[in-house]
């Protein structure tokens, strides 16, 4: 009678071990000899961890149907959701709710900003693209970007949060803590209990999307405060994530931009072809990583670098430089300052850790321009008489 046993361990490297080892009698085995082992084998590709969200994230799937509330029983709902949230209204041309007291405590105390300070960001819809022209007439293209309905709806401190996807020889301490973003508003009818307790603690509404931003612990700032467009500045320059377009199933020349065949001299039904995929001798068989026709699109990019050349603080539209912003329109983008060493911000943002309305002075102006942008109220050809 035989008994296999199959170890599995992780070492450090990432890499995953795994023993069989089999016990029993056999013919050409004695009574007392152990159990005979096999060698060992090693797995030569690395194991990746798998990201699972928890039980909470999960968001109600199933179709609405109709409940038959009475038209009694729906004007008590609304009622209840009015006195709980604020009765609704439309901020910034998007319909939400007037809250009535969104912070449910004292702000958090601020820190000072120092060159590795990393701030919150935000949550944006990309609705279309538009034309700019600089002072010197040189034209160019923007991409419009709405903030909407963004709040604070939870802070993990540092010490408390623990990220899903840590390798263990990169184990250290963390340097910043977790800000959970939530953008548009939604009726609270629509989500389940679990995923509704989130936004209990904020005294915020169910809100349609949800995104992680790794702050600093002088950025944090309290659960329920709005997020505005006014958070940047012009001149500012951001990283942009977005999901791009699902192009489908494509081929290698638009997938990968090949030449193609010629359409003539011989050539038949190759026209569009990838044309050799492997190699002769030694080197036999197709290569991983070979550009061959497959899915195109539907990948999570950064666009980085991107300057902010105006703002609208009435609507939360932001203009940036390009037309690269990764996603088709109405897409969901987040947005937040740039990573890259040479264009950080040298000097403490005007919104730190963000930008609060009823602390200034004087309301900001509805348009916001970058020093380069030709400003359209402003005429654009000037003459000057010439005197006789």
């Amino acid at each position: 009678m035989f008994c296999l046993q199959q170890i599995k361990w992780f070492k450090p490297n990432g890499y995953c071990i795994t023993r069989i080892s089999f016990s029993g009698s056999s013919q050409l085995s004695q009574q007392n000899e152990p159990g005979a082992k096999l060698p060992t084998k090693k797995h030569l590709r690395p194991v990746t961890p798998k990201l699972r969200y928890p039980l909470w994230f999960l968001k109600k799937e199933r179709a609405n149907y109709n409940e038959r509330l009475t038209a009694e029983n729906k004007l008590f709902v609304n009622e209840i959701i009015k006195e709980k949230y604020g009765p609704p209204a439309i901020i910034s041309g998007i319909s939400t709710y007037q809250l009535k007291t969104p912070l449910k405590k004292e702000p958090l105390q601020r820190g000072e900003w120092m060159l590795k300070t990393r701030r919150t960001g935000l949550i944006a819809r990309k609705i279309g693209i538009y034309p700019m022209w600089t002072k010197e007439g040189r034209h160019m293209l923007t991409t419009l970007l709405q903030v909407v309905d963004n709040h604070v709806v939870s802070y993990t401190p540092p010490e408390e949060y623990t990220p899903h996807l840590r390798v263990p020889r990169f184990l250290r301490e963390n340097e910043y803590g977790c800000l959970l973003v939530g953008a548009e508003s939604m009726d609270p009818q629509m989500y389940t209990k679990q995923y509704t307790g989130l936004f209990n603690k904020a005294g915020l509404m169910p809100k349609r999307v949800l995104a992680r931003f790794m702050v600093s612990p002088e950025a944090a700032i309290q659960p329920g405060t709005p997020l505005y467009a006014s958070h940047y500045r012009p001149g500012d320059v951001v990283d942009i994530r977005g999901t791009t377009i699902n192009r489908g199933f494509q081929g290698v020349m638009k997938r990968w931009g090949f030449k193609g065949m010629p359409a003539t001299h011989g050539v038949t039904k190759t026209h569009r072809r990838p044309g050799n995929i492997g190699g002769g001798n030694k080197k036999a068989g197709v290569w991983l990583g070979t550009k061959m026709p497959g899915n195109m699109g539907l990948r999570k990019r950064i666009h980085r670098g991107v300057k902010i050349l105006r703002i609208n603080t009435k609507y939360n539209v932001i203009w940036v430089k390009g037309n690269a912003v990764p996603g088709e329109t109405n897409s969901v983008v987040y947005i937040y300052d740039t990573l890259l060493p040479l264009k950080k911000f040298t000097s403490k943002p005007p919104g730190f850790p963000t930008h609060f309305p009823e602390e200034d002075n004087e309301p900001l102006p509805e348009e916001l321009y970058d020093d380069s942008i030709h400003y359209f109220e402003n005429p654009s050809i000037t003459y000057e008489v010439e005197e006789k």
